[in-house]
């Protein structure tokens, strides 16, 4: 990963926060954890684009995701979403790539699963999770580190894969019958390829 800065997106107007979020972040990856990795996108380019620019964004990411921290996000829980981000990224890419991930990011996955107390809880709409008034952010990053644990850790990481979309590499849960799904997202990085492929001719 490049430590260069990454580009920046504005959020324009007042709107809701599900319309905010899909104007700023990438939300169509069925995993919770790699939409997580999403929001530093365009990996394999020589210019990554960071989204996750300030606390407020960050808030806004999880409010999306239905994990609600409230209105106050401090600038070193901003840096402990970043680091438990670019675990859950290492230890997906190598796992796509057969090979062994470090024990240091391991370590930042266990000890943020272990860091939470969310509890999850049926509604009407479904399954949701209760934050804890005390630490909704350190519960909501434990929400995003199981959910990357529950992938990695079961049969379902002999699906992971990396987009081979130009400049993408996002990562995927390749549950075609097949197993040959190539894109995050066919909508995006399947689209811009069949494009290229177009002019290409």
């Amino acid at each position: 990963m490049s430590n260069r800065p990454g580009r920046f997106i504005g959020i324009r107007g007042e709107r809701t926060v599900a319309e905010d979020a899909g104007r700023v972040f990438r939300l169509d990856n069925e995993v919770l954890a790699f939409r997580f990795t999403a929001t530093l996108s365009h990996r394999a380019s020589t210019d990554p684009l960071e989204r996750l620019t300030s606390p407020e964004r960050l808030r806004l990411w999880l409010g999306a995701a239905g994990l609600d921290p409230g209105p106050d996000i401090t600038e070193q829980e901003l840096a402990a979403g970043v680091r438990l981000r670019e675990a859950i990224h290492r230890v997906g890419r190598a796992i796509s790539r057969g090979r062994t991930w470090a024990a240091g990011d391991c370590g930042v996955l266990n000890a943020t699963s272990e860091g939470g107390r969310p509890a999850a809880v049926l509604t009407a709409g479904g399954r949701s999770w209760r934050l804890s008034g005390e630490s909704p952010v350190r519960d909501a990053f434990s929400v995003v580190a199981q959910d990357a644990i529950a992938v990695f850790g079961t049969q379902d990481a002999g699906r992971i894969k990396t987009c081979d979309g130009p400049g993408c590499g996002g990562l995927f849960l390749d549950t075609s019958r097949g197993g040959n799904r190539r894109w995050c997202s066919m909508n995006t990085c399947g689209n811009r390829v069949k494009k290229l492929r177009m002019v290409a001719r």
